[in-house]
């Protein structure tokens, strides 16, 4: 059977961005719209490809912003800079005790953005229908495996049921689409993907699997290791016929969607290592303590909280996420030899 094949890497051309915008735009032609927040650095998983078993030494509570500082940044970043999307994230975001005022403080803005979060799903049994009722819109739930021996292998924890409760609960609330976000790791999980995928279709959930990427606290990363998307779609091609989805349809999305046996039901693969997607990002990230990255893979970040906690106006901060976010680079340069890991894991960062 032949196999799907992702298109290649997108590139940017030379743009020239005027510097009196009012909204996120870089320097290369892109305008970020959509803006990951994270409430926490801190995770009840200890997922391999994230962090040691031992955990982290975690942000002190000063460090942190206040629900009512996120609010405040969230509303800039909404009422001022043209962001439309708002994706709570973490470190584990249902850990955040303030998550469920948080969220509907902030579908209460005008414009009204679309609001989601991204979760490991343990808590979010518990907590899934208060998260409807203040107005979240989807959940992206992280799950790498439906085998409870391989989730304990990976996460280092038996939490697979509280995951599969969760990811039910939100289905019964209404968060739709449920996403699934997978990770594979050679030797460990990268043969089940078929099982996942079928487990996602028989529930009505969107699975999508991400390309491992070098986030992890251990710097143990390797790209000899990581699953690509070619391998994806090989170890998927064995049980499903795949069709690409029309490119044209994308948009700044970071998954490129496959019909599964004819359709609707689909898979998306984000390929951000062997088939990056800089061209068109759309992404801006704001960090638990306030500050803003520009890219995942950033090795600078800008200062808002010292800022906003010395009393700058709305228009202030606005400036200075703009003036953040003009220098991004044309892309993350993973597969250019003097690429450096971030030194902020994934669990500091926030996807």
């Amino acid at each position: 059977m032949p196999r799907a094949r992702l298109p290649g890497p997108r590139s940017l051309g030379p743009v020239t961005v005027p510097s009196t915008t009012l909204g996120l735009a870089d320097n290369h032609g892109r305008v970020a719209t959509d803006l990951r927040v994270s409430l926490t650095d801190r995770c009840n998983l200890r997922c391999t490809y994230c962090m040691p078993e031992e955990g982290l030494d975690w942000l002190a509570k000063p460090e942190l912003l206040t629900d009512d500082e996120v609010v405040r940044l969230v509303s800039v970043a909404v009422t001022r800079l043209g962001v439309d999307e708002i994706r709570f994230t973490g470190g584990e975001p249902m850990l955040r005790r303030g998550l469920v005022g948080i969220v509907a403080r902030t579908t209460q803005l005008h414009p009204r953005p679309e609001v989601s979060l991204t979760t490991n799903g343990i808590g979010l049994a518990r907590q899934a229908e208060a998260l409807k009722e203040a107005g979240l819109d989807r959940v992206n739930v992280s799950l790498d495996t439906i085998r409870p021996d391989t989730f304990q292998q990976l996460a280092r924890r038996d939490r697979l049921k509280d995951v599969l409760n969760g990811l039910e609960a939100a289905h019964n609330a209404g968060l739709a689409p449920v996403k699934v976000n997978a990770v594979l790791m050679r030797g460990v999980n990268d043969h089940q993907a078929p099982e996942l995928l079928q487990f996602c279709l028989d529930h009505g959930y969107e699975l999508r699997f991400i390309e491992q990427m070098p986030l992890d606290a251990q710097h143990g990363w390797s790209r000899d290791t990581m699953i690509t998307a070619d391998e994806i779609l090989e170890h998927l091609g064995e049980r499903f016929d795949l069709e690409p989805v029309d490119a044209a349809t994308r948009g700044s999305a970071p998954a490129e969607s496959f019909t599964v046996q004819g359709g609707p039901a689909t898979v998306g693969i984000i390929a951000s290592v062997t088939r990056p997607f800089c061209g068109d990002c759309d992404r801006v990230r704001l960090t638990a303590d306030g500050q803003v990255r520009d890219c995942l893979f950033a090795r600078t970040e800008s200062d808002l909280r010292t800022a906003l906690r010395a009393g700058a106006d709305d228009e202030d901060l606005a400036e200075r996420w703009r003036k953040a976010m003009r220098g991004k680079l044309p892309g993350h340069g993973i597969a250019d030899p003097s690429f450096l890991q971030p030194a902020r894991p994934m669990s500091a960062i926030g996807g």
